[in-house]
């Protein structure tokens, strides 16, 4: 897995704070702020992206972004899809 690190400057607005690459995968953290009636409040988000090429050989791609809170609930569903798509009988091994 190859690991980036960014450092927040004013050139790197829209730069995720830190992102992961994995293949045809990749994850990106987000530092975010938000207009309140108290002020501005940080928050983080993270987004994880799919890659691919179309028959035509053009790059296409789909995204998710998620809260720090959702992320546990993704991982908790991607390892029960992954138990049942490998454990099932007659799954093909890719």
């Amino acid at each position: 897995m190859k690991e980036t690190e960014v450092q927040a400057t004013a050139n790197s607005i829209n730069r995720p704070v830190k992102s992961y690459r994995c293949g045809s995968l990749n994850g990106a953290i987000w530092a975010n702020e938000k207009a309140t009636t108290e002020g501005m409040v940080s928050f983080m988000t993270a987004s994880l992206k799919r890659s691919w090429k179309d028959k035509s050989g053009n790059w296409k791609d789909e995204s998710i972004n998620l809260r720090k809170n959702d992320i546990i609930k993704a991982v908790l569903i991607l390892n029960k899809m992954q138990e049942e798509m490998f454990f099932s009988e007659g799954a093909e091994n890719d």
